[in-house]
């Protein structure tokens, strides 16, 4: 949705839209790639995958192709707006909701709470930490940066935290709190 209104890509998105500009693959191969690459940081941090790791790894770029031309025509500002919005909010509920089942995060998310989980760090600094350097490196690779980029490097964090905590999931011990032995 956010890629769809030109306002914009999410961080990661920047970062295969980079890497696709460098070699020429498809969005789905970058994206794949790069959680390839973001799965093998799980190992010094001892983040434990599972099925859910596994279906976004091999799931979110090729969902992205498929979609496209499924998307909507937005005219005007104000519309376009409320989708970039939409999609920032459909990504920290989806993301919270899967994250707090406990069947393994995503190769990106997974490695924020992890990161939470060894550095102590609240999730939201974690995470706005992690999108301010792939946009970075994505931008230095040529991918597309604007307003919706900066939306939600600065917001995906909080929004995401509070979606994890309205599921119970706590992203420092990584685990939902219903899980946890009282």
């Amino acid at each position: 949705m956010m890629i769809h209104t030109g306002l914009g890509v999410p961080p990661w998105d920047v970062l295969t839209q980079g890497l696709q500009h460098q070699t020429g693959w498809s969005f789905a191969i970058s994206a794949t790639l790069i959680s390839a690459v973001v799965l093998l940081l799980w190992i010094p941090i001892k983040q434990k995958p599972g099925i859910g790791t596994l279906i976004n790894a091999i799931s979110i770029g090729p969902f992205a192709d498929l979609s496209k031309p499924l998307m909507p025509e937005i005219d005007g500002l104000f519309l376009t707006i409320v989708w970039l919005c939409l999609g920032l909010a459909c990504v920290a509920l989806g993301s919270g909701l899967y994250i707090s089942a406990n069947l393994g995060g995503g190769p990106r998310d997974g490695l924020m709470v992890g990161l939470t989980r060894v550095s102590g760090w609240p999730f939201w600094i974690v995470r706005s930490l992690g999108e301010g350097t792939v946009l970075f490196s994505g931008w230095l690779l040529g991918g597309t940066v604007g307003i919706g980029t900066a939306l939600f490097a600065l917001g995906i964090g909080y929004m995401l935290q509070f979606t994890m905590k309205l599921f119970g999931f706590d992203p420092k011990k990584g685990q939902n709190e219903a899980n946890t032995p009282k």
